[in-house]
């Protein structure tokens, strides 16, 4: 079991990295690490997984992906955060997160904070080796 979750993210994207900056400042305890950085294998999580979304994995090792990261996120801080990461987590408001977040992510070059290396495929991002 690990000492605290860790949120795993796109360190080569403008528009991640920004968007981790305001999710460090909600009250929770994580460990935040761009996927570039972080052992995946440790955390069972695979190299396309993590450059496809964004990741929350919990202390008992379960892994959440995009949206469902982003409301298990939520469910660590307090109130009134827990509240709009349950609300995310419902069936029909589930469905609506899961679109609004892959719309984001897949248009991610074209929001504000964004660099040339959000638009680049993940095998020819700048952290590659």
């Amino acid at each position: 079991m690990a000492e605290r979750p860790v949120l795993i993210y796109d360190g080569d994207c403008g528009f991640c990295t920004r968007s981790v900056r305001l999710a460090v400042r909600l009250p929770v305890r994580m460990r935040v690490q761009p996927w570039q950085e972080a052992d995946l294998a440790a955390l069972n999580v695979t190299e396309a997984r993590a450059a496809h979304e964004v990741l929350w994995i919990d202390r008992s090792g379960r892994v959440f992906g995009g949206a469902a990261a982003v409301a298990e996120l939520l469910k660590s801080g307090r109130a009134p955060w827990p509240l709009l990461g349950g609300l995310m987590s419902a069936p029909l408001l589930r469905t609506l997160a899961d679109r609004l977040y892959r719309w984001v992510a897949d248009h991610r070059h074209r929001l504000p904070g964004a660099t040339p290396a959000c638009q680049l495929p993940p095998e020819q991002r700048p952290h590659r080796d």
